[in-house]
């Protein structure tokens, strides 16, 4: 995985080159439209993240806020990461859904859809997977994961 060193999202995109900026900054946009109110984005892990502050949720296992979702311009790819999706199969399913209605391939890891370029990702299904959770459902959820444990 590349990380980045930024301090800031725009420092971040500035390091991009042309295309990958382009690509990384539709992706983001994307996701900006359809982050439920209390997460916040952030620099994060060395990828764009969107997390819940600590000031909200401070209980988390490793002391730092809880994330949500990431997005990175990797090596060979680019991938954005959905934490609710993991969490959550009905989420999980309507991404798979919602790739297949657009008729694009999708490549899931746990939480991770990669994409080679912007034609590959259906940005409504991401769109739709970021909104589906609200903040404080999210706490539920994590705290529900961290039980079972």
């Amino acid at each position: 995985m590349v990380q980045s060193r930024a301090k800031t999202v725009t420092e971040y995109l500035s390091e991009l080159p042309g295309e990958r900026r382009e690509v990384i900054e539709t992706v983001r946009s994307a996701i900006l439209e359809h982050l439920p109110d209390g997460y916040v984005e952030t620099m994060g892990w060395g990828m764009i993240s969107y997390e819940i502050p600590l000031e909200r949720y401070p209980e988390t296992y490793n002391g730092k806020p809880l994330v949500y979702a990431a997005l990175a311009a990797q090596k060979k790819h680019y991938a954005v990461y959905l934490m609710g999706v993991y969490a959550d199969p009905e989420v999980e399913q309507r991404l798979r859904d919602g790739f297949t209605k657009a008729g694009k391939r999708l490549d899931l890891g746990k939480s991770c859809v990669r994409f080679k370029k912007l034609d590959d990702i259906a940005l409504g299904a991401v769109g739709s997977a970021v909104a589906s959770t609200p903040v404080d459902d999210y706490i539920e959820l994590y705290e529900r994961t961290r039980r079972k444990e």
